[in-house]
């Protein structure tokens, strides 16, 4: 088999960034010297996607977009990770309507990007021999990147994060009644890959969620909200079934680190304070005069302190502060009134899952905890302060765990051998601005910043979590991906659509033939033709695509599904079969 093409590298110099004067920048269009704007392809129909496009349409109108996704529906996180009952984040999806509405741009849904697996193989037990799978080959289910390349000018790489952070202690992988969060969020929003979870609701009183950000409160409310809230919401039936039998009465979420170091919102919060008959186990408050070294370590800062601390950490102080108790008396008990409670619980870092039921060995029952502390010359209450382990050990009841501690991005299978780096520790494609690098000092590796010393990969982009790792809001999103279209279109308007960009034959060597080529005397660069070359070969390898008005059939769907008898929003499918048994 031949080698695949590899992207042509560019050594990074000013003289590939052009930096438009203010004055430009103000403007909504821009102009440039060739009247057909670039071909560009961005992997990705999530919020980093939709922003990026939008923001490179209103910049350079003549561009020409196609958007790829795995999935028939669009929205990505926006769909699948806002909390059901936060309906008003996702009103956004308008603005993506406006612009999938746009003529120069294109949805192309079920389409997922990448290699299918090697085919499986038989092996012999008695020979020791493995041989080649026999059967009948199956269709392809994915469009290898290599065939995208030729026929765009640049590559926008927005798929998002779609694995998970592993805490890598014993009994994470073997115990039952242990999930990601995300996996759990996605059960409950009608993501395909996580329709059969099976999260042992039914059977867990005690559930510990370990991470301290958003998702962590948002999966804490859904625990531990009245069902009745949730019924009018898009979260899907099946999940809701059962919920409705959960007998999830206590909920810790907990973290490594202290008060000050978590990344929750004050909105998650004050959300969770209010639920109805529900109790906050309040947190413990020292002594004016407790030493500085007391373990755990101290949450609230002294008062000289507090004054110094930014706006969002003063009034985190604000809110729970009410929610203290003095040590060193005893916490007080739970009203008899409510039936759930939760806590916030610091400096434990979990080191085991334990299962300590004879009649069932392989359920979860218990999770053993680290105490943590700090060195003696770091402060326990900088948000970068990392703490360190203690000889304290804490043993917690829970048949039900939950691990919120960051999601990761992978790489487009074959992305690396085309010559698009990925960095794998961090889980993200290292960029400058979105423009995609090779560290030279790192070898291919490196952060979200390239540095100073690296090669850029010509026409090749990244915005959202893959571009810098998965944090931040959907603000922060849509000013990343602002900031990458920026990128894009900067670079085009500077070499007049030859500098910085995928040439189809000097970076890949492919063949030209009359069926993808045309000329143009309008520009001293080839045209690309997008979709319009790529829809061959998705047609040669039986993939079935989904347009933007498929999705609008599915979107009915779901609306019409929600409004029978059950006063939802929507009831979304929970497979893509039934997806596209709308479209059939």
């Amino acid at each position: 088999m031949a080698a695949l093409p590899r992207l042509r590298l560019l050594r990074h110099t000013p003289r590939h960034v052009h930096t438009p004067s203010p004055s430009c920048l103000q403007r909504r269009a821009l102009t440039t010297t060739t009247p057909d704007g670039p071909r560009i392809a961005i992997i990705g129909a999530g919020p980093a996607g939709f922003y990026s496009a939008y923001r490179i349409l209103t910049r350079l109108p003549t561009a020409k977009i196609d958007m790829y996704e795995a999935l028939p529906v669009p929205y990505g996180l926006v769909r699948y990770g806002v909390a059901p009952d936060h309906p008003e984040v996702k009103n956004c999806q308008d603005k993506f309507e406006e612009v999938a509405q746009h003529p120069n741009f294109t949805y192309l849904g079920n389409l997922p990007v990448g290699e299918d697996p090697p085919p499986p193989t038989t092996t012999s037990t008695t020979t020791i021999e493995t041989t080649p799978n026999t059967n009948p080959p199956t269709p392809s289910r994915h469009l290898p990147l290599s065939t995208l390349l030729p026929h765009y000018h640049a590559l926008l790489l927005a798929y998002g994060a779609s694995k998970d952070r592993k805490l890598g202690i014993p009994g994470e992988d073997t115990l039952s009644g242990i999930h990601s969060a995300r996996a759990f969020v996605g059960w409950y929003n009608g993501l395909p890959e996580y329709r059969h979870l099976n999260p042992n609701l039914e059977d867990a009183e005690e559930a510990t969620i370990i991470g301290q950000g958003n998702v962590a409160l948002d999966v804490a409310r859904m625990l531990l909200s009245p069902i009745d809230r949730l019924r009018v919401t898009d979260i899907t039936e099946y999940a809701l079934e059962r919920l409705s039998r959960s007998r999830v009465k206590r909920v810790r979420v907990v973290g490594r680190r202290g008060l000050l170091q978590t990344s929750f919102t004050i909105k998650e919060l004050r959300e969770l304070l209010t639920l109805p008959a529900t109790y906050f186990h309040p947190l413990p408050l020292p002594p004016p005069d407790a030493p500085p070294s007391t373990t755990p370590p101290p949450l609230f800062p002294p008062p000289t302190l507090q004054s110094t601390l930014p706006r969002a950490q003063k009034r985190l102080l604000q809110i729970l502060t009410p929610h203290t108790y003095p040590l060193p008396h005893p916490p007080p008990p739970p009203p008899p009134s409510v039936n759930k409670s939760w806590s916030l619980d610091f400096h434990l870092a979990p080191t085991a899952f334990l299962s300590q039921n004879p009649q069932s060995p392989s359920s979860l029952t218990h999770i053993k905890f680290t105490q943590t502390t700090y060195p003696p010359d770091v402060s326990p209450f900088s948000p970068d302060s990392r703490p360190v382990l203690t000889a304290h050990t804490e043993v917690v009841q829970a048949q039900l765990a939950l691990t919120s501690i960051g999601y990761l991005s992978t790489e487009i299978p074959g992305s690396v051998r085309l010559g698009i780096p990925f960095n794998p520790r961090m889980g993200l494609v290292p960029n400058e601005r979105g423009r995609v690098v090779v560290p030279v000092e790192a070898g291919g590796g490196g952060g979200s910043d390239g540095g100073g010393n690296s090669v850029r990969v010509p026409g090749v982009y990244t915005s959202g979590w893959v571009k810098r790792g998965p944090t931040g809001v959907l603000a922060s999103t849509m000013f990343d991906a602002f900031e990458t279209a920026e990128a894009i279109v900067e670079d085009w308007v500077a070499g007049g659509g030859e500098v910085g960009f995928m040439d189809y034959e000097e970076d890949f060597g492919f063949p030209t033939t009359s069926t993808t080529i045309s000329t143009s005397t309008s520009s001293s660069r080839r045209p690309k033709l997008g979709w319009e070359a790529v829809q061959h070969e998705v047609r040669r390898r039986g993939l079935r695509v989904v347009g933007w008005e498929g999705w609008r059939r599915i979107d009915e769907a779901e609306r019409g599904r929600g409004a029978e008898g059950k006063g939802k929003v929507r009831e979304k499918f929970g497979s893509v079969e039934e997806m596209l048994g709308v479209l059939d």
